[in-house]
């Protein structure tokens, strides 16, 4: 008997053991398989903790057929770039607010710092329709995708506001090409995430993700509703670029990316790249140019958004393979520069020549103190075949609008040397705005470094066509077919 009461307890602890663990295996097994389809740099990410959420916009409130969206803050002119010490001020912190369109919707907008009476609406009120404003709210309706800059007091401190397509994309995180983030704040290892040759980003919506992401392979995706958050890294203390490409057949699309320390989208040595209805926030740092194709060819950027300190989009010679620059699209996008070139076609030019540039049907919101367009090349580097058309500036009595100039002396040439322009059309320019200067400049650097075959077609600034005899146009040396 008391042998088979001790052989009963066994029994029953032994059974007990196995229970417990099988359950506990269970358990281990439900958080760690979720994970298998990361890459390792997401394997190591910290999720969020209670101590490093995410701080919303008390300036605006924003409901979409009456369900209120988060809105969220971008920043402007942090340190060391503050505007008591660049002696500029680009407007401070600024809202926004991202969500997908299913259909005609009724949009609410509330205040809690501005009157809302006066409120500008960027670049076109027009695609809204039942407008209705007062001191504390606007209400108006949608019906199709819109991206727009909403401005009580100007660029202090808008609301951008991003109604995008309907996502009908389902990621298989079950697929180990996936890296996955979902919703929270997450802090991948070293801020990087690396992306190699057949893989895909997914930012699901609500999805903070504190990193850089280098792309070094060959047909890459990355997309999504999620945000890529730059405002930890500071600037010329290691910050990463947000979305660094050296590969071929790479598409960017939908995703929101805020606060670069560095160039935003650079696309370096690579064919076959497009950015699609991309979110850039930007405006903290300088040298936080938007999008940069380098020594690339076939690049489509088209439907973004882009605001920065420096250059929106600037392609550039500057890779060790002397790799030309040809066949960039440059199609519906809303552009927005604080301080340097809203366009810089040139800089940086260690290649033989950049052509084949067609930038049709864009708005630029606000541009800088510089000018908003630059074509600038050096080292005796050819540009050519550039199109620029269906142009709408708004304009905020800036000095200078246009300049055409092979640039003589600049700090990243190597050879000091100028370049080459060739065969220019701007067609369809319409400036509207404050009273300004808006000069358009012309000038060749010498007889070899000219410029040749350029021209104005219905360019019009303040609701006047401008020509050769117009006291903005100024034609200096080293022309010919103007």
């Amino acid at each position: 008997m008391k042998e088979n009461h001790f052989k009963n307890i066994f029994r029953r602890d032994f059974i007990k053991f196995w229970v417990l663990f099988i359950f506990e295996s269970i358990a281990i097994a439900l958080i760690i398989i979720p994970h298998l389809s990361c890459s390792s740099d997401a394997e190591k990410d910290t999720n969020q903790s209670d101590a490093e959420k995410e701080i919303l916009s008390s300036d605006f409130k924003v409901w979409i057929d009456g369900i209120e969206r988060n809105v969220y803050i971008a920043k402007v002119q942090d340190l060391p770039f503050s505007k008591e010490t660049v002696k500029l001020d680009f407007g401070g912190n600024y809202s926004f607010v991202s969500f997908d369109l299913d259909g005609p919707s009724k949009v609410r907008i509330q205040s809690t710092n501005n009157s809302l009476l006066y409120t500008k609406i960027l670049p076109d009120q027009s695609k809204i329709k039942d407008l209705q404003k007062n001191e504390n709210e606007i209400v108006f309706d949608i019906d199709e995708p819109i991206k727009l800059s909403i401005e009580p007091n100007g660029k202090q401190s808008p609301l951008l506001f991003f109604a995008d397509p309907k996502n009908d994309y389902t990621p298989d995180q079950s697929d180990k090409s996936t890296i996955y983030y979902g919703e929270g704040i997450h802090t991948p290892e070293n801020g990087l995430i690396r992306i190699f040759d057949n893989q895909t980003l997914y930012l699901d919506e609500g999805a903070i993700v504190k990193a850089g992401v280098v792309v070094t392979g060959d047909n890459v995706t990355i997309c999504g509703r999620g945000m890529l958050d730059g405002n930890d890294f500071v600037w010329g203390q290691g910050a990463h670029e947000m979305v660094s490409i050296r590969g071929d057949n790479v598409v960017v699309k939908d995703i929101i990316v805020r606060g670069s320390a560095a160039w935003t989208i650079p696309i370096r040595n690579s064919k076959n790249v497009t950015i699609d209805n991309v979110k850039i926030l930007g405006g903290r740092a300088q040298n936080d140019d938007g999008i940069n194709p380098c020594s690339s060819k076939d690049v489509i950027i088209r439907n973004c958004f882009i605001r920065t300190d420096d250059d929106c989009i600037s392609p550039k010679g500057t890779e060790s393979s002397y790799s030309n620059i040809e066949r960039i699209r440059i199609e519906n996008n809303i552009l927005w520069c604080d301080r340097a070139r809203v366009i810089l076609f040139g800089h940086k030019c260690q290649a033989n020549y950049m052509k084949d540039i067609k930038m049709i049907n864009n708005d630029i919101i606000h541009f800088g103190v510089m000018n908003s367009i630059l074509l600038e090349p050096g080292e005796d580097m050819l540009l050519e075949e550039v199109l620029i058309k269906d142009l709408r500036i708004n304009g905020e009595g800036q000095d200078e609008l246009i300049r055409l100039r092979p640039i003589v002396i600049e700090k990243y040439m190597k050879n000091k040397v100028p370049g080459k322009i060739r065969n220019v059309r701007f067609e369809n320019i319409k400036l509207t705005g404050n009273p300004g200067e808006y000069l358009v400049h012309l000038v060749g650097a010498d007889s070899l470094h000219d410029i040749k075959d350029v021209n104005f077609s219905n360019v019009s600034i303040l609701g006047k066509k401008i020509n050769q005899e117009s006291k903005n146009v100024i034609i200096e040396e080293y022309l010919e077919q103007v």
